[in-house]
């Protein structure tokens, strides 16, 4: 089978597209063929180290697609069946084998294109909305980077759940974008602390949604009203420094976490329950993915490439 494989931590270079032997499924495996692949930060830190694991691997944490085997011991699940999965490395492949409690079945509303597109970044959204802090009616939510795959998806649902959505993004087109997924405001990054507080009348957001980290924490700390909640999903610009807790006091007892979706949903159970609930967003049109490039999968680099330089505005597949 095609599949891309790293040997060694690097550049997009790094990603060599290859021909390994079909995987069969070990004992409560299942193997799917993967007719989308998406694409996440998490495959750059994993190919450049940051993340460490062990050489030679097949990136990738994202599919949908078909059951073509399944292993010995798994119940619930047959040939044929409609699947993604997400957290598993090994996606950038033609075939995958996968633990069958990290799989969740893909309704027939939903596209396994779609699926693809949404899953990780879905479910992530769907936490820090419903768990992490559950959106009110009438609350003031702030998103940073909300052009890209996570922002987008932050702002449709807490547009849905009835917030005043202010979003962040670089440019015009970005803000654009933004302003079309449901937010009612789109900043500049430049002072957005001072236009937040203008836009709430001075008392600050009830929670900001930063996936930025490092250049922006400071301005998300001062865009919180008292008893605010910050929440650090993503840190694309380098991580925040070491953190005095007291400014959490000053800032008017605000809270500060930094979650992480195998909290959110640590089992299989939980995993269904919450993909189910996503895509039937999906079937309603409440989520709305956006799938901005398709690369075929020998382009794994040009597509990491496309990433980091952080010109793409929606999700970024590769298709085998």
């Amino acid at each position: 089978m095609r599949a891309i494989q790293v040997s060694g931590a690097g550049g997009s270079a790094a990603l060599d597209p290859t021909e390994l032997a079909e995987p069969t499924p070990a004992p409560g495996e299942v193997v799917v063929r993967n007719a989308a692949i998406g694409l996440n930060f998490i495959d750059v830190y994993f190919r450049d180290g940051t993340y460490p694991t062990t050489y030679p691997f097949v990136p990738g944490q994202e599919a949908a697609g078909t059951v073509t085997a399944v292993g010995e011991g798994v119940e619930g699940v047959a040939v044929g069946d409609r699947v993604a999965y997400a957290t598993q490395l090994g996606a950038y492949a033609e075939l995958t084998a996968v633990p069958a409690a990290k799989l969740v079945p893909v309704p027939e509303g939903v596209e396994l294109r779609d699926a693809a597109a949404v899953l990780l970044q879905g479910l992530a959204a769907h936490y820090l909305t419903h768990t992490t802090h559950p959106i009110v009616t009438g609350e003031n939510v702030v998103v940073l980077a909300a052009a890209g795959g996570l922002g987008q998806l932050l702002v449709q649902l807490a547009a849905h759940g009835k917030a005043t959505v202010i979003a962040v993004a670089s440019s015009e087109e970005k803000r654009r974008i933004a302003l079309a997924a449901g937010a009612q405001h789109a900043l500049p990054y430049d002072g957005f602390d001072e236009r937040v507080r203008e836009i709430t009348g001075g008392e600050g957001a009830h929670v900001v949604y930063d996936s930025v980290g490092a250049d922006t924490f400071d301005r998300s700390l001062g865009s919180l009203r008292r008893r605010g909640h910050l929440v650090v999903c993503g840190l694309s610009s380098g991580p925040v420094g070491a953190i005095d807790v007291e400014r959490l006091r000053t800032a008017g007892s605000v809270t500060l976490t930094r979650p992480s979706l195998a909290d959110h949903v640590p089992d299989a159970a939980s995993l269904r329950a919450a993909a189910a609930e996503l895509f039937g967003y999906v079937a309603d049109g409440v989520v709305r993915p956006r799938v901005q490039v398709e690369l075929d999968l020998a382009e794994a680099a040009r597509a990491h490439d496309l990433l980091e330089g952080r010109g793409t505005t929606g999700k970024v597949l590769l298709t085998p």
